[in-house]
């Protein structure tokens, strides 16, 4: 911790702790449909979900079998959990006798060409997103675009940034300072958000039915690669962090360079991009040959985001108003909970949050990038080895000595937070992480490869066997009544008569559409 952070602190406290108190929160939890065998499923969006493309609860991601949870903005991590759980328990009552697959890395993953894109029917911004995912499929291939995550999604209470900003004598326009503080936060995120991937990394292994391991993992047994030390191959150079990606340099130093550095990667063509081709035979296979299709397409493990009004782009949305919230993209899906999420996890990452937002946050330059990039890879693969070193300012730095750095740093923003309810959840949260820093077998990824040894139990098989102890988990808890099973269904019959309007105010051609919404480039 800096001199700087504890100043910050200190006048926080003196001002009112409370002013840290209810920011919102909402969680985006991806989940593969499997079929009872444990294989991804081949049918279409469940008719009693409603439509991906307008329900704002249960949409999908990549594929027609990647289901994707969204709950709204909420001040509490009780009611976000609830939530999450709601749309859980709800989405099973229009599975049949298919199951969400509970892991990160996917089911028993057919073929490229077996693996249905998203469909979101016949309208112009429908069309649209299929032949994104299209174009993803084509750039990186479409197993890697069914692993799945959690993203986590936090803005700061409205009534924190005027005292904040008075706090630190700041005379910047409060739209501006806000913008500001949002990317220091998101850079020290970058800085330290390997320690996501240490405790919350839960994919260090995956089954031998995804080809995209061959090349670089180890054998555990007769259908399952692993890394031994590994905590979160998702986040790896396996995953998404792979070198397509990694030849686009976005700044986070300031608002208009991110902006700029976005807009640039989505209208800078990509020669290999070019050789797929954009339309072949009248049929699209990507929007466009550039760097990136759309904003979209550039994963990084946090993004600056504003609600867009409709057909706005992400970088115009930023450019009208700034920076909203911050979305957290780096937490694997946790097995061995129903909701792939708890309250614990929630707390942390708020906490953490803050404490990235109020510690000292220098710019970005490339040797620190590269320092980020490696210790994130590193993490990713062996941040349980025993011998794996960090990069701290061009310095070899211990895991655990820096990790309980930080963790100290947010066990004091703990402290703040709970003082509104008079407890120790969010203290208690921080304190029981410091017992997994502490001894690596306790991490959610040594947990998983303990399983699978002592077990002989294939990632396969243990991945099918928690699908369904949390299908039967869901089945047993009281069902969804009153206005918690209201909310979604009128949700899902609304949004069918939703699709079929957009449907209906088309006047323009595809074509027309996508040239219109490509106008900038």
């Amino acid at each position: 911790m800096t001199q700087g952070f504890e100043k910050r602190l200190e006048a926080i406290a003196a001002a009112g702790g409370n002013i840290l108190y209810g920011g919102l929160k909402g969680v985006e939890k991806e989940s593969l449909r499997i079929s009872p065998d444990g294989f991804l499923s081949q049918t279409p969006h469940p008719a009693g979900l409603g439509s991906a493309l307008t329900n704002r609860y249960v949409t999908t991601d990549f594929s027609e079998a990647l289901l994707e949870f969204v709950t709204p903005a909420l001040s509490t991590t009780w009611e976000a959990l609830r939530c999450i759980c709601d749309i859980h328990q709800f989405t099973y009552e229009h599975l049949g006798d298919e199951m969400l697959w509970t892991a990160s890395m996917p089911c028993q993953t057919p073929p490229d060409t077996e693996i249905p894109l998203a469909r979101y029917g016949d309208s112009n911004v429908g069309q649209m997103k299929t032949i994104y995912r299209r174009g993803l499929g084509h750039r990186y291939g479409r197993q890697m675009q069914v692993i799945a995550g959690v993203h986590f999604n936090y803005s700061l209470p409205q009534a924190f940034w005027p005292a904040y900003q008075s706090l630190t004598g700041s005379t910047s326009e409060l739209c501006d300072f806000r913008s500001e503080q949002y990317l220091a936060m998101i850079r020290n995120f970058q800085r330290m958000g390997w320690i996501v991937l240490y405790l919350f990394g839960a994919s260090p292994a995956v089954c031998k039915s995804f080809a995209l391991g061959e090349a670089s993992l180890q054998s555990l047994n007769d259908t399952t690669w692993y890394e031994p030390w590994a905590t979160s191959l998702r986040m790896s150079d396996l995953g998404y962090s792979n070198q397509n990606q990694s030849r686009i340099n976005i700044s986070l130093n300031s608002l208009d360079q991110y902006v700029e550095d976005l807009s640039n990667a989505i209208c800078t063509p990509e020669p290999s991009y070019e050789a797929i081709g954009v339309k072949v035979d009248g049929a699209y296979r990507q929007l466009n040959a550039n760097l990136l299709q759309i904003e979209n397409e550039y994963y990084s493990p946090v993004r600056p985001k504003r609600v867009a009004r409709s057909g706005e782009q992400p970088t115009a949305a930023l450019r009208r108003e700034g920076i909203e919230y911050v979305e957290i993209r780096s937490l694997d899906i946790n097995m061995f909970d129903p909701a792939g999420i708890n309250q614990n996890t929630m707390r942390f990452i708020e906490a953490f949050m803050i404490y990235c937002l109020l510690e000292d946050s220098p710019k970005l330059d490339a040797s620190a990038m590269d320092e980020i990039a490696f210790n994130q890879t590193g993490t990713a693969k062996r941040g349980r080895d025993p011998e794996f070193r960090l990069l701290r300012d061009g310095r070899s730095t211990e895991l655990r000595k820096w990790a309980t750095e930080i963790l100290a740093g947010v066990h004091e923003v703990a402290a703040l937070l709970d003082q509104h309810d008079g407890d120790r959840s969010y203290r208690d949260a921080v304190h029981a992480l410091q017992a997994v820093v502490d001894n690596p077998e306790a991490t959610l990824s040594a947990k998983i490869i303990g399983e699978l040894r002592d077990t002989g139990t294939s990632f396969f098989e243990f991945g099918l066997s928690m699908a369904r102890c949390h299908r039967d988990y869901f089945a047993s808890i009281a069902p969804l009544e009153g206005r918690r099973e209201q909310v979604l269904a009128e949700e899902a019959e609304d949004s069918v008569q939703r699709q079929r309007d957009i449907e209906s105010a088309d006047r323009i051609s595809l074509d027309e559409y996508l040239q219109q919404y490509f106008t900038a480039c």
